[in-house]
Formats: C-alpha cells, structure tokens, sequence
C-alpha cells in the first residue's frame, strides 16, 4: 500500500521543529509522498525551503488563506510568483473564502482569491483550496476559473453531499481528512462518501489538526502516519478495500500535482 499526503501543515504550532520524526513515522506508514501547506508568504516560503531538504519526499504549495486576506498587496502577489516557479511548488493555495469567522474582509478574501484563481489559470498548476461558509460565492468564483482551464482539490471537504457533487460536476477533486472518522460531527461527509466517484478524492491528514478518530493511539498532534485510518474510514464507507482507496487516491494525486516520486507507485 501506498499513500499520499496532500496536505499537512508543518510551520504549525504543534509540528514546528519535529519534521524529521514525522517523516519517519510517514514512510514507516507507507506514506510516499507529503505536501507542506503554505497559508501565507512566509509560510509559503517555509514550505517550499523545507521541501527542498527532502527531494521526490516533500513537496510544497504557496498561496494566501482567506484568513489573512487583509494583507493581500501587489507586491505579495510579486513574491508568490518567484514561489509558484519553482518546480517543487506543486500547487496554488491554500487559497478560497471563509464566511465563519471573517479574520479578513469577505472583500478582501474575495481579491486575494481572485488573483490566486487567476494564477492557476495562467500557470496550469492546480489549486488547493479552502471553503467554508462560503459555499455560493467560492462556487461561483472557481466555476469561471475551472471554465477557464483551472483544475483543482477542495482540500479538508466536509460539507453535505449535494456541495460535493457540485464541485465535482464542475470538475473539481474532494479532499478527504479524519473529519470522515468523525460519527458525531461528520455525519453529512460520512453520508456522502458512498457517492463520490473514487477517481476524484485524494486524502490527507491537514496535520495538526482533524486527528483520526478510529485510530487506537493518537499523539497529542495529528500527523501524516496517521493517514491509514483516513483511508480505512473511507473503504469501510464504500464497501470496498483500503488497498482500492490507497492506490486510487494516491494515482489521482500523483497525476494533479504532477508528482515525481523518489520511489515510485505502485501499479496494479
């Protein structure tokens, strides 16, 4: 079994400083590949310089969170783009709109995921994304952009069966996180999993947060070794094996994010 992490956060609180531990545990766990998450510039930075100290293993994103929205400028725009040419920079995001909290404009959320979109059409790489609460502008704003040529994941996806069929129809992929393990407050992403098509989810831990809950031992912080359970929820809710949703998903996030493996994957 093989499987790929698409999104873990490692500039976060709780993971700062422990990477080699976490990598080590990850591949012990049949985890080939890890993307690191950038949220803002200098997380995105972070992220990319950290993936370059583990070649084919770690890769990375850059983009700016909904939440830090309000320090969108042109010359954030301008040190992005030295970030997205880099080859080891797989992905646009975590970039989309999020109506809960509002640490930032809906305005400004707005344009910095405007321009991020228009990015990804321009440069062909994929887009990781964030929606929450935002459902009718996010899907109107990533329709005119997928129309456009963008392609992308709705990372940590936890919303109703009709929203992921949405996106889907739309062409976009569903990111699938330890929410699914969550019989209390995931009851919506459970219900929809048997409908999903297989070929367009992809897992993730968004390490540190969302840890498993079937897994038998947990540390204090979620971690991308933990993955297998998200997969292991997944099977168990399509009535299929964990092998068929491990090579599934891995395939389907090797080929949106382009990914050249130190070790290869696996074929059936």
């Amino acid at each position: 079994m093989q499987l790929i992490d698409i999104g873990v956060n490692f500039h976060s609180k709780q993971l700062r400083g422990l990477t080699d531990g976490l990598i080590e545990r990850a591949k012990a766990a049949d985890v080939v590949a890890i993307l690191a998450t950038g949220t803002s510039l200098q997380s995105s930075h972070d992220q990319l310089a950290l993936a370059h100290r583990y070649p084919g293993y770690l890769f990375s994103t850059a983009g700016v969170h909904p939440h830090s929205a309000d320090a969108w400028s042109a010359e954030m725009l301008n040190a992005l783009e030295v970030l997205w040419q880099d080859d080891v920079c797989v992905a646009v995001g975590e970039c989309g709109l999020d109506y809960n909290r509002n640490f930032s404009t809906p305005v400004n959320q707005r344009l910095a995921f405007a321009a991020q979109l228009s990015v990804a059409v321009r440069t062909g790489k994929p887009l990781f994304l964030h929606c929450r609460d935002a459902f009718t502008d996010f899907y109107a704003m990533t329709k005119e952009a997928v129309q456009a040529g963008a392609h992308g994941v709705v990372h940590c996806f936890t919303e109703s069966a009709d929203e992921a069929k949405a996106f889907v129809d739309i062409g976009l992929d569903i990111g699938i996180t330890g929410w699914v393990t969550d019989e209390k407050r995931g009851g919506a992403l459970r219900s929809a999993m048997r409908d999903l098509p297989l070929d367009r989810l992809h897992l993730e831990t968004d390490a540190p947060y969302l840890g498993p809950k079937n897994a038998k031992k947990r540390r204090p912080y979620n971690e991308p070794a933990n993955l297998i359970w998200v997969a292991r929820a997944v099977a168990e809710l399509k009535g299929i094996s964990e092998d068929a949703v491990a090579q599934a998903c891995t395939e389907n996030s090797r080929r949106l994010f382009r990914l050249s493996l130190s070790a290869p994957v696996a074929k059936s």
